[in-house]
């Protein structure tokens, strides 16, 4: 039968000169990596107090205090050896004993074994840096940004003298795409955003006997603002990563480099189309979104407070002016048109690997539903007088 490895462990002998340090039984990974074992052996060196420094021996300065014996190990591997050498701080000890293979092991381990640098201390300046370095991110973007908006403008100046040139088939692929598949959802997501806030409202309204005042605010809530922003937001997560996953792969898959080879513009063919399809199709499926909310809206205050359609639609004119329609129109094209061009812009900058296509895409969603916001807030701003 084969007799059984003793496990590793350490005999700690006082010497006039310090401690002998003797290390016997079998320093293998098959011993080593035994719970119990382990346990026992990090004690034991823990009760040696680690490698305290004490002189210079050979190449190394400040070199493990005491006399380490090795010779006596039954069995020492690689793993033994990383062990041994993590213990000693990376330093040879003062004394060490050792045959010539477990030496040449040792210095084998030695030569491998890169010690890690210590982790840096937190300053006071890294708020500072990290916000400076934001900046500068949001700097870069918005130079991109705008780049891409002034070429927008000078490719639509080309189509305006050369219409024969334009990219039609891809302006009516986009048009299909991002308008015709659209409006199952945005009808869908109208209709319950429209009885949800129809059932709230009502809820308020009929303590105070004011039944009637439901009408002007759905009409204006929703044509003037949520039809318009809610329209805005599911494109910009339907659509706008749509864009920015497209021009991405083409980043991948290197057809952004062979257009640039074959010498065509890759705003004339790539940005310009989308751009225009989404500034036309946006208030569209704004008037849409915003109907599909108004017919929810009527279903929930009927249910709710027994106002009738026909009552509804009667005092829907003269609660809403028809500015506030014209208002969320403009809006909407101008929300298409930042979609648009924040999707381009992320795709543009994807880098021709798959984390980045994924990073920018996220990103592309995120950046484009803040952008409505904020133009939203800025429109609320500067139009407040208009409608009201």
């Amino acid at each position: 039968m084969l007799q059984e490895d003793s496990p590793p462990r350490l005999d700690i002998q006082d010497a006039p000169d310090g401690p002998v340090v003797r290390l016997l039984g079998a320093w293998t990974a098959a011993n080593l990596t035994v719970p119990p074992v382990w346990a026992a052996l990090t004690a034991q060196f823990k009760g040696l107090g680690g490698g305290a420094a004490a002189g210079k021996t050979g190449k190394a300065a400040g070199a493990v205090a005491g006399h380490w014996r090795l010779d006596e190990i039954e069995k020492l591997d690689y793993l033994g050896a990383q062990v041994l050498w993590q213990q000693w701080d990376h330093q040879w000890p003062a004394a060490l004993q050792t045959t010539p293979e477990q030496r040449e092991m040792l210095e084998a381990v030695e030569k491998f074994t890169v010690k890690l640098a210590p982790a840096p201390k937190a300053s006071w300046f890294e708020p500072v840096r990290v916000l400076g370095s934001h900046l500068l991110s949001l700097f870069d973007h918005t130079k991109g940004l705008l780049r891409l908006l002034g070429q927008l403008l000078l490719d639509l100046g080309r189509l305006v003298k050369r219409p024969q040139q334009g990219p039609w088939r891809d302006l009516s692929g986009h048009l299909f795409h991002f308008g015709a598949t659209a409006l199952p959802i945005t009808a869908l997501v109208g209709f319950l955003i429209g009885v949800v806030l129809a059932y709230l409202i009502s809820q308020q309204l009929r303590q105070f006997g004011a039944d009637a005042f439901i009408v002007n605010i759905l009409g204006i809530s929703l044509i003037r603002e949520l039809g318009p922003v809610l329209a805005a937001i599911l494109i910009a997560g339907r659509s706008g990563s749509a864009i920015t996953a497209q021009i991405g792969v083409m980043r991948v898959t290197e057809e952004l480099d062979a257009m640039r080879v074959m010498g065509i513009a890759r705003g004339f063919r790539l940005v310009m189309p989308r751009a225009l399809a989404l500034a036309l199709v946006m208030p569209l499926i704004s008037v849409w979104t915003t109907m599909a909310a108004l017919l929810g809206g009527m279903l929930a205050a009927y249910v709710s407070m027994d106002v009738t359609f026909a009552y509804f639609m009667n005092a829907l004119p003269a609660a809403v002016k028809v500015s506030n329609l014209g208002l969320a129109s403009a809006k909407s094209v101008v929300f298409g048109l930042l979609i648009a061009l924040v999707g381009c812009h992320y795709g543009l900058r994807v880098k021709p690997n798959t984390e980045s296509l994924g990073q920018g895409t996220t990103a592309s969603v995120v950046t484009s539903i803040t952008v409505v916001i904020l133009v939203d807030a800025l429109f609320a701003v500067l139009f407040r007088s208009v409608g009201i």
